[in-house]
């Protein structure tokens, strides 16, 4: 299949080439034959979401396989063609059958991978996680969840304050695995202590984490200003201003990777949820825990966020870089991200508001 698209601001006119699942040739300008599929909107690489729980009134964290197809349905919808599972904190027991569950999925080409959002994380930044089921990193845990994964666990979130963590994190180095700072209370030296054994990435970065401070500058500025950490950033206008969004995109030019943390009232509407075994409430799209402030994830999908960062004076090619190969590169998913030879052929068509208007997933 040949696809023919035209030029957009700072974008090229171009065409694609598509034999089977993958991209063989790209060009610039007029195509060498009639091409098959003419497109009047923008083309760019289908969307890739590192950090999800949920979407389409499912979630993740579930021992039915039909959820995980759903929730990849309700974001590949919006334009997100690879898709890394996140978990929950929860007992040992029960994220060995999750992640197992998982790693089937990922075996048959349906999500990119799986992220372990917990159960190593600090208390005093818990978030929407269960405290009653937060622990310290044990080796045997560790080995025991990543020997259930088979190889499909991709990034783990750990606080690298607590006891163990960073023994354990040689492990999850050597596996392949991205060790991503997050849900913490570490001061500056202990983040940077995780940079030099390893950590490569930033859990949504300013959230679940001390603020910036002008004398204890905690986590946020260690993982900023190492340019070997990516950044993962929620665009969603709630969990951080949009222009912080800007501006740490300004700054940090190629290392911000846009996510969406998204639960299972993402892509579908306002309701009561459960994320894990906690009771979530949904009201003007904003995810909270029921009966707090605290709030749970969020509703967003990745076409809406490179909307948000677009309209606060991010480019176009940098918001679209940052939904598709800079969280591709952060978590070595060579075959997605960018619009090149050998790579899958997942592709999306945006309209002149960015909205979504075609998905080309895997060539179809």
């Amino acid at each position: 299949m040949l696809v023919d698209a035209p030029a957009a601001p700072r974008l090229a006119e171009g065409w694609v080439e598509i034999e089977d699942e993958r991209i063989v040739s790209v060009g610039l300008g007029s195509p060498p034959r009639q091409a098959d599929l003419a497109l009047d909107g923008i083309l760019a690489p289908g969307y890739v979401d590192v950090h999800a729980h949920g979407g389409g009134g499912a979630a993740f964290d579930t021992t039915d396989p039909a959820d995980i197809d759903t929730v990849v349905a309700a974001h590949r919808s919006h334009g997100t063609t690879s898709l890394v599972a996140s978990l929950v904190t929860s007992p040992i027991d029960r994220l060995e059958t999750q992640v197992s569950l998982l790693a089937n999925a990922v075996e048959r080409g349906v999500l990119a991978g799986t992220h372990l959002e917990g159960p190593w994380l600090a208390q005093a930044f818990k978030g929407a996680h269960d405290p009653e089921q937060l622990r310290d990193p044990l080796r045997a845990d560790v080995e025991r969840l990543l020997a259930a994964g088979r190889g499909t666990v991709r990034m783990v979130t750990l606080a690298p304050e607590l006891p163990g963590a960073l023994e354990v994190m040689p492990v999850f180095v050597e596996a392949g695995v991205v060790v991503a700072v997050g849900h913490t209370s570490a001061d500056f030296d202990t983040a940077r202590e995780a940079i030099e054994r390893g950590a490569r990435g930033a859990t949504h970065l300013f959230n679940a984490m001390p603020s910036l401070h002008h004398r204890r500058p905690g986590p946020i500025l260690a993982l900023w200003e190492d340019p070997r950490v990516t950044l993962e950033i929620i665009a969603d206008g709630i969990h951080l201003r949009p222009e912080l969004v800007a501006w740490v995109m300004r700054t940090a030019p190629g290392r911000v990777a846009l996510i969406t943390d998204a639960m299972a009232a993402a892509a579908c509407g306002d309701g009561e949820y459960l994320l894990g075994d906690l009771e979530v409430t949904v009201h003007e799209g904003v995810a909270r825990l029921q009966g707090t402030e605290t709030i749970a994830g969020s509703t967003l999908t990745l076409d809406r966020a490179v909307r948000t960062a677009v309209a606060v004076g991010v480019s176009l090619p940098d918001a679209l870089a940052a939904a598709t190969a800079v969280p591709a590169d952060y978590l070595g998913l060579a075959e997605v991200g960018r619009i090149e030879p050998g790579r899958y052929a997942d592709l999306i068509e945006l309209d002149d508001d960015l909205e979504v208007r075609r998905v080309i997933y895997r060539g179809s």
